[in-house]
């Protein structure tokens, strides 16, 4: 029998320590990163370096010529993302009604934004789904379904029903201080802006660097610490399952060693009994016909 926790626990062990490897990677990599002190010097460093940098690290506080009104809340954002939860009981295999939630993103939109730091303008693009990105609850609103409990009611729990339904707004607001790490471009037009890298890590967060490199790096260690523990706990109860499985396999052999010993005993008895059957046979035989033959020529 396959010993599947120990197995389980050694799987573990090892993307824990993928992920502890990735994390000190990215730590390094944004200690790496040029830092940008002001906005407008990345201009000059783009033109003086190169049309492209490997990472760069700004700040700054978000902007937008065409920014999103998210209604109902007087906040205006450049990221939006529309989601909701539908609440409902469900009935389990033991009849039981249990409460279950089922999500669903309803829309995702950003418009073309900036950061902004008083000396100049540097756009972020696409930066939804990158990591550290924290949105800001604009509206969160739970629309009862008006289910009636009552059990006198005919459709009292009969199937899934539903509780309500969570509407959830989050938004990236005007104004936001951000710490942004990534490939800096300059295009055709002149234009400066901060995209995902096609290699290395994209960071837009309201933490600075530092604290950033801090996170990852404790991150990073508490990965290899708990790859450690499950690779201990997995080595155990592999070690465990080998010295059962040696063992038993030399019980079982030290059974079929008592068996083998019995048996050839056996076998050896009846072979024993066989062959003096067939002597004494033989004998009484010989001497049946020697008597016979004696008085025949008497």
């Amino acid at each position: 029998m396959i010993p599947w926790v120990g197995v389980g626990c050694c799987m573990s062990a090892a993307a824990l320590y993928l992920l502890g490897r990735k994390s000190g990677r990215d730590a390094d990599v944004l200690k790496s990163a040029t830092r940008v002190g002001q906005l407008k010097d990345l201009a000059a460093i783009l033109d003086t370096d190169c049309k492209a940098l490997p990472l760069v690290k700004i700040s700054g506080r978000v902007g937008s010529d065409a920014p999103i009104n998210c209604e109902p809340s007087a906040l205006r954002g450049v990221i939006v993302e529309e989601r909701e939860e539908l609440h409902f009981l469900k009935q389990d295999d033991a009849g039981s009604f249990e409460r279950n939630i089922s999500l669903k993103f309803l829309k995702n939109t950003e418009v073309p934004w900036y950061l902004d730091d008083e000396t100049g303008r540097v756009y972020v693009e696409k930066a939804h789904g990158a990591t550290g990105l924290v949105l800001t609850v604009a509206s969160d609103v739970f629309e009862d379904s008006k289910l009636s409990l009552d059990p006198r009611n005919p459709k009292y729990l009969q199937g899934p029903q539903i509780l309500g339904v969570r509407r959830i707004i989050e938004v990236l607001p005007i104004g936001t201080s951000l710490t942004v790490v990534g490939e800096a471009v300059k295009d055709d037009t002149g234009r400066v802006r901060v995209q995902r890298p096609h290699k290395g890590p994209f960071y837009v967060s309201q933490k600075d660097t530092d604290q950033l490199i801090s996170d990852l790096g404790e991150w990073a260690w508490w990965y290899n610490f708990a790859s450690l523990g499950f690779t201990a706990v997995g080595a155990c109860l592999l070690a465990k399952h080998a010295a059962q499985y040696f063992l038993e396999r030399r019980h079982w052999w030290e059974l079929h060693k008592r068996w083998y010993k019995f048996a050839s005993l056996g076998f050896t008895a009846i072979g024993a009994y066989l062959l003096a059957n067939h002597a004494a046979q033989y004998f009484l035989e010989r001497r049946r016909r020697k008597e016979l033959h004696k008085r025949l020529f008497e």
